[in-house]
């Protein structure tokens, strides 16, 4: 199996999960402790990324500069986490490698750097970035669990503006460290596995569908909303909690596991919380976005 753009991915024949439990600190980071790991000058360089994005806006560019994380760099998903393309690749395919680590090093990443990002949406945007960047080989990238409002809840300080700092990073990027469904292995991934749609369950369904061209989900998959991932303060569910819950919908330890979303934004929120879970996923990163943009079969309700 390959990605969709051509760059590395996996075959997706490894167990789907290794079944011990998981240390949740190598995916998420309280803010107390982010802002110890920001004051203090041992260990890590903690870069810090701002991924405000919502669909159909607002821009977060103007909301980061009214306010963000002390020394957080703001990015881009539509532009540096993405790329044009053709319909049949989805609507946010992966950037090339190039463009990524071109991007990644503006935002002032070295090799070895502690990467944290964040969002204003209890981390559906920035989990994008998260899914990314370890996808092309940073080994630590964390969420602040909670997003940018467990900083504020947490008593700390915003700052205004636009970043200080040249940007001069010199981390060397390379696809290939997670491993990726193309569409092909997407429309098999059933046969072996267990395929996951992170999307609200009426478009998986196929009831509604406000963006793209056909109406319903990949035959085969099940429904796992990201948005059931976190609770009410926007925090990720404990491992055991998670588990539980893709357990009841088909994951299995000696299953690989996939998911897709609409766009191969929200699938990443899946992502995430199948790896804190102790799952190992598989992205289709054109996801629905683009298997509705050509003849493949397509299957409604539940």
């Amino acid at each position: 199996m390959s990605d969709s753009s051509g760059n590395g991915g996996g075959d997706g024949g490894s167990s789907g999960s290794s079944g011990a439990s998981h240390d949740t600190s190598a995916v998420l980071i309280g803010a107390d402790e982010l802002a110890a790991l920001l004051a203090s000058d041992r260990g890590p360089r903690v870069r810090v990324l701002d991924v405000r994005w919502k669909l159909g806006g607002p821009p977060g560019l103007p909301l980061y500069r009214e306010g963000h994380i002390p020394g957080a760099r703001y990015v881009d998903l539509d532009t540096q986490l993405a790329r044009r393309g053709e319909k049949t690749e989805g609507r946010h395919p992966v950037p090339v490698i190039d463009a990524l680590q071109t991007a990644a090093r503006s935002w002032g990443i070295d090799d070895g750097d502690t990467v944290v990002v964040y969002d204003d949406l209890n981390n559906l945007s920035s989990s994008r970035a998260w899914w990314l960047l370890r996808s092309a080989g940073v080994a630590d990238v964390r969420l602040l669990d909670g997003a940018l409002k467990a900083w504020l809840a947490a008593g700390f300080e915003l700052e205004t503006g636009d970043p200080v700092g040249d940007g001069d990073g010199s981390v060397t990027l390379a696809y290939g460290a997670l491993p990726w469904l193309d569409i092909d292995a997407a429309a098999e991934f059933g046969q072996h596995g267990v395929l996951l749609d992170a999307r609200a369950p009426e478009r998986f369904r196929g009831e509604v569908e406000p963006i793209d061209p056909r109406a319903g989900h990949i035959p085969g998959a099940r429904s796992a909303p990201a948005t059931g991932n976190v609770d009410a303060d926007g925090r990720f569910l404990s491992p055991s909690e998670l588990r539980a819950r893709f357990e009841a919908v088909g994951a299995r330890q000696d299953a690989p596991v996939g998911v897709y979303c609409g766009s191969g934004v929200t699938a990443a929120v899946d992502a995430v919380a199948l790896t804190i879970a102790g799952f190992e996923p598989r992205v289709f990163p054109g996801s629905w976005s683009a298997w509705s943009n050509t003849d493949r079969a397509v299957a409604t309700g539940d």
